[in-house]
């Protein structure tokens, strides 16, 4: 995606990686700013209708939807949940992960058992929806097992 000034690869946050340390937070802004920038002008050359690059994914966004809505989400301000080395969720926030459909990704709101992620589900998912339309991503809100919310997201049609 985008070349890092550390000289890795940039990777938007799904919620699966481990916490970031604080005093990353600028240099992370930076990165994700910069990936946002490149995937803009992706949507710019790519796209092909002109207008606004915002409006609609462009076809290799279609193709990584898990990367590109968890871009969305970031470079929207949201944080991303964490977890351990081991695994173990520690970090309350959203996750990104393959939808059922392809093309498609699921958002969901988790955080470590105890943490009350699940009494800030709805509004913390009500609150990823304008970060995503805001990059052209349609964001229908179900039910799932035990009641948990998510967000089904796919691609708004051009």
């Amino acid at each position: 995606m985008t070349t890092t000034s550390g000289g890795g690869t940039f990777e938007a946050a799904t919620g699966d990686g481990v916490p970031s340390p604080a005093a990353d937070a600028e240099q992370r802004s930076r990165e994700v700013r910069t990936a946002l920038d490149g995937l803009l002008q992706i949507r710019r050359l790519t796209n092909g209708r002109g207008g606004d690059p915002t409006a609609v994914p462009a076809d290799w966004e279609r193709g990584r939807p898990v990367r590109a809505v968890a871009l969305a989400l970031e470079s929207g301000g949201l944080v991303p949940s964490s977890v351990d080395a081991a695994g173990a969720r520690v970090g309350t926030g959203y996750r990104v992960r393959a939808g059922d459909r392809p093309g498609t990704a699921v958002v969901e709101w988790l955080g470590p058992p105890g943490s009350g992620a699940a009494q800030e589900e709805p509004a913390a998912l009500a609150a990823c929806v304008p970060a995503l339309a805001r990059l052209g991503w349609e964001a229908l809100l179900y039910r799932g097992p035990r009641g948990r919310r998510f967000l089904e997201v796919e691609p708004m049609a051009p």
